[in-house]
């Protein structure tokens, strides 16, 4: 399904509603780069906002009001209505025009979560292995004896 893509910026919630934050993550990609839904859901909107493309999905199965992702600039391939899979491919990045974007100044994909009207970290929608740096390390089991 693809390789992680690198953080370029991380989600900062904002101190008040109208406050300043980054209402999302920033996300590594090349223009072309297929977008794919996180989770399984329909699309409640692909199109044009600002002069930007965007893609919103309600995810399925996540409450009422449901959670809803949103990815952005993308040329989308899917309409609205449209249920998609975890995984599908949704769209591609468009081209990001840094003097119309307040999002990257190098190519990305602006990838945001919300409940109504309020963020949250989109991160979390992820596992936790996916989430890991590095290499993994074994740590010592407390209470059990050293082999010699």
């Amino acid at each position: 399904m693809g390789v992680r893509p690198r953080v370029l910026r991380g989600w900062e919630p904002p101190e008040t509603r109208y406050g300043r934050g980054h209402r999302g993550v920033d996300l590594a990609a090349a223009p072309g780069t297929p977008v794919r839904a996180v989770a399984a859901g329909r699309v409640s909107f692909a199109g044009q906002v600002a002069g930007r493309g965007v893609v919103s999905v309600e995810l399925s199965g996540t409450g009422t009001p449901p959670l809803r992702t949103t990815y952005e600039p993308v040329l989308p391939s899917v309409g609205k209505g449209a249920e998609v899979a975890p995984g599908e491919v949704i769209g591609a990045v468009a081209a990001n025009d840094p003097a119309r974007s307040p999002h990257c100044t190098a190519p990305c994909l602006h990838w945001g979560l919300l409940r109504a009207d309020v963020y949250l970290d989109p991160l979390a929608l992820l596992p936790p292995w996916l989430l890991r740096h590095g290499p993994p390390r074994l740590l010592p089991v407390l209470g059990l004896p050293v082999p010699g």
